[in-house]
């Protein structure tokens, strides 16, 4: 099954997050690379494709796992999370319709 991963930012996390963000996307290329990462990227601050100093507000990846536990887990584990750099982590299943 599927799961959004919500992981959102601390306070004055892009520091953290230019610092780990190589460890992070070799995460996340290890599921694409096994082709169960639907979509993932960051969610900008405010409008716009580079919000410079604004940062982000947090990242979003919808993955397949065997279970909404496997999930959570993987999020717990991640750079982000570890390094600070997500103050919180939703995870959800997801149901692909489009």
């Amino acid at each position: 099954m599927h799961y959004a991963i919500l992981g959102l930012d601390a306070p004055d996390a892009l520091p953290r997050r230019r610092e780990l963000r190589a460890a992070h996307l070799a995460r996340v290329a290890l599921l694409r690379d096994a082709g169960r990462v639907l979509l993932a990227g960051p969610l900008p601050a405010i409008d716009a494709p580079d919000p410079g100093p604004a940062g982000f507000a947090g990242s979003l990846i919808v993955a397949e796992f065997d279970s909404l536990a496997e999930a959570q887990a993987w999020a717990e584990a991640d750079p982000y999370r570890a390094g600070g750099v997500w103050a919180a982590i939703q995870v959800h299943p997801f149901l692909r319709v489009v």
